[in-house]
């Protein structure tokens, strides 16, 4: 594929692209001495800067071209580079560039929800706009909180989530999350977050590592032991992904979120499917919670909906908890600036057209085995110890020793992670995650509209850089 890659060098006050990165732009999420000068201590690497993208494919402000296999942060299902996203953006901003939904609505907001109501299961009809997942993990807690505040049971405040699992950043949604060392500088956080096990079932215990059902359901239960720890009438809802990202992709157990409703109803708690990455086809169906056959309460989305062409997210609640809001002077007090913005809106109804018209759902659905099989290639190799996930989104373990199933250390995963391989994923030209947030993995959620020929590409890089590391071993 031929495409223009040039692209200027400088910003418009002259200054060097990489220079002025380095000294005024601050970086999500972040190691800043990675790019500060070796004089001033740090490695003296350049901020990597990406220009362009076409497909599966991105370019850097150098000419060079990666696999983006990581859709960008699991976001760009249709891939890059769909003039008819940014053609839809710019006729919305001709007609209605912005205005809130506080008391006022708008008609692509009104499409929109429509639209997602729609593809939503049972009787989850309300849309809550936001401008990402975080603000969408937020906005449940507190409806759940002012839910059963307005029903008489004020006490149930508590959310259950899972350990080493991510929801995103602001105060609320950080204490739904499960990664200490990415709660930890912010410290005290909100209170009545409660941790329960994940369903990594490569590191069960050893008396049920042979049975994935029975796995399922002593995880599932450990979500009614810690309701009955704290009493049913203090809890509140229970976040889970469909597939957890943090830990390196962890797909529910058979029968696991059958008996996660079972608890919820019987506790009178609220389920959240968290779906910020999940939905929108990234493992089928436009809401992974159908791919895994259940209906939460809540379902919090972002991400795939517009495939990152503009910020939007949402929360999708039940006609149960709208109930309270249809009455008196009710108001959910609770909003952002940009939340449903016009624009974002007519880009997600755009990018869900594409979605539909070309088949991408089913050509997850049709074209998973085929990607899980490549990845299952590796398996062969001494330091790949499990493959895991679904869809188009999956999480290579790496180990130290397949036998024993032992982890890297904390030194050794510094090393192995940031000291070599997400360099060196990069320099082989794919664009990935390498993760320690739990034991050490590499994570892909490519594109939707990627197949075959891809997946070979995806596995041979892998293959070649995993090689050398564990010749480094």
């Amino acid at each position: 594929m031929s495409i223009d890659t040039t692209t200027t060098t400088t910003t418009r006050n002259g200054t060097p692209l990489a220079e002025a990165a380095r000294d005024h732009l601050w970086g999500h999420f972040t190691r800043h001495s990675v790019y500060e000068s070796t004089e001033s201590g740090g490695l003296g690497s350049d901020v990597p800067i990406i220009v362009r993208g076409k497909g599966h494919r991105i370019w850097d402000d150098k000419g060079r071209s990666y696999f983006d296999g990581l859709a960008g942060l699991f976001t760009v299902q249709v891939g890059h580079g769909r003039v008819e996203l940014a053609e839809a953006a710019a006729k919305q901003a001709s007609e209605l560039a912005y205005f809130p939904l506080w008391s006022y609505a708008h008609p692509a907001a009104i499409e929109l929800a429509e639209r997602l109501a729609g593809y939503a299961p049972g009787d989850l009809n309300r849309v809550f706009f936001t401008t990402g997942g975080g603000e969408a993990v937020e906005s449940a807690w507190k409806l759940a909180k002012q839910y059963y505040k307005l029903t008489g049971r004020p006490h149930k405040t508590k959310v259950i989530s899972r350990a080493v699992a991510y929801h995103g950043t602001p105060h609320g949604a950080l204490s739904i999350t499960g990664i200490p060392s990415a709660k930890a500088p912010f410290e005290p956080l909100v209170p009545g977050a409660i941790k329960v096990p994940h369903t990594g079932f490569y590191r069960a215990p050893d008396h049920l590592r042979d049975d994935e059902y029975a796995f399922g359901q002593w995880a599932a239960n450990r979500i009614a032991e810690a309701i009955e720890f704290e009493g049913a009438d203090t809890v509140a809802a229970v976040f889970l992904e469909p597939v957890q990202n943090s830990g390196g992709c962890f797909p529910p157990p058979p029968g696991y979120f059958e008996r996660v409703r079972q608890i919820c109803d019987e506790y009178d708690v609220l389920l959240v499917s968290d779906e910020t990455i999940c939905a929108f086809g990234r493992i089928g169906s436009m809401f992974a919670c159908d791919d895994f056959d259940y209906v939460p309460d809540i379902i919090t989305c972002a991400k795939g909906m517009s495939s990152g062409y503009a910020p939007i997210g949402a929360m999708i609640a039940s006609e149960r908890l709208f109930e309270p809001f249809r009455h008196g002077t009710t108001s959910f007090a609770h909003g952002f600036t940009f939340g449903g913005h016009p624009v974002s809106a007519a880009v997600a109804m755009a990018n869900l057209d594409l979605i539909e018209g070309e088949g991408l759902n089913q050509r997850v659905a049709t074209l998973a085995p085929a990607f899980r099989a490549q990845l299952d290639g590796l398996r062969d190799l001494p330091i790949v110890g499990d493959v895991r996930g679904a869809g188009y989104f999956y999480g290579i373990e790496l180990v130290k020793d397949k036998a024993t199933r032992e982890s890297f250390d904390e030194a050794e995963s510094e090393r192995l992670l940031r000291g070599f391989l997400s360099k060196a994923l990069f320099e082989a030209g794919l664009y990935c995650r390498a993760d320690d947030r739990g034991d050490p993995v590499i994570q892909l959620a490519p594109p939707l509209t990627i197949g075959e020929p891809e997946f070979a590409e995806i596995g041979g890089m892998l293959r070649s850089v995993l090689t050398e590391a564990c010749n480094l071993l």
